[in-house]
């Protein structure tokens, strides 16, 4: 993750609007719920690769850029960066994109992990093809 570039990153995953019931005391959209539009797409994205369900294990390097306001759209992009038997690790980046009147802004990025589960909640292997597909992407 880096300013290099001034466009998202990866599948576009989940896309929403800021709403008041969203904001915290100063206004602006609470923190907290952008972290969940982030772990609903990215869940979206672990659960449609890894064929079953998936669960968040971690979060980290999570950046606030700047903050969201009521009204914005904003879009949750996802991106695979790796892939073991049990977990996904994916880049999730937020940009407000709210019209063609003005340039899309990144609003945060994260690093979060999956686990995939099976339907007791215990971890299952990803399946082998799934992970060739990916591996054979990463060659291209």
């Amino acid at each position: 993750m880096s300013d290099s570039y001034i466009k998202p990153e990866g599948t576009l995953s989940l896309q929403t609007i800021a709403m008041p019931a969203d904001t915290n005391w100063s206004g602006d959209v609470f923190g907290g719920w952008i972290v969940s539009q982030m772990d609903l797409a990215g869940a979206i994205h672990a659960e449609r690769f890894s064929k079953g369900r998936c669960a968040t294990i971690s979060i980290n390097q999570m950046t606030f850029l700047v903050p969201v306001k009521v009204g914005d759209v904003i879009s949750c992009y996802t991106k695979i960066l790796k892939v073991g038997n049990t977990s996904i690790q994916m880049q999730i980046e937020v940009w407000d994109s709210h019209d063609s009147s003005r340039e899309a802004k990144r609003v945060t990025e994260g690093v979060f992990t999956f686990v995939a589960v099976d339907v007791n909640g215990n971890k299952r292997i990803i399946p082998e093809e799934v992970k060739q597909k990916f591996l054979d992407a990463q060659h291209v």
